[in-house]
């Protein structure tokens, strides 16, 4: 009864993007504190990570096409989302604002929080946040924390 009443709160959180954007890295970034080779992530992968005293469940779901019919199912319960943007990848940004509106127009996701999280920004061909939240009409999100 006491490790209840003392235990860690729990919450689940999606990271999620189109393929190849660093969502594995970040994942084992925060599990691991060290950054990890490249890994394809084929289906998904789950990790617990404690964060001040705080456990995440942190379920990264692989970016390729084939997976993104079967998201919905990883909404269910979820408390945060965390969208990864690989800010060199001009060509692909249509799709991942397009993924990104999907995301915050699905039912199950209307209250929850979203994170951007803006990948290799310090690349001298990252994109700048100001063109990106341009680009993406970040400015018209509402009703989000």
């Amino acid at each position: 009864m006491l490790n209840k009443l003392f235990a860690a709160p729990e919450y689940r959180v999606l990271i999620m993007s189109l393929d190849v954007s660093g969502k594995t890295t970040i994942l084992y970034k925060l599990k691991l504190n060290e950054t990890v080779q490249r890994i394809p992530t084929i289906g998904f992968n789950v990790e617990i990570v404690m964060f001040n005293h705080t456990s995440l469940t942190i379920c990264n779901v692989g970016g390729h096409d084939k997976i993104h019919p079967l998201m919905r199912h990883y909404f269910q319960n979820t408390h945060a989302v965390i969208l990864v943007l690989e800010s060199t990848d001009r060509d692909r940004l249509p799709q991942a604002t397009e993924a990104l509106w999907r995301v915050l127009s699905t039912d199950e996701l209307i209250y929850i929080p979203i994170l951007i999280y803006l990948n290799k920004i310090d690349l001298p061909d990252g994109m700048k946040p100001e063109c990106i939240i341009k680009e993406m009409r970040l400015n018209n999100i509402r009703n989000r924390q």
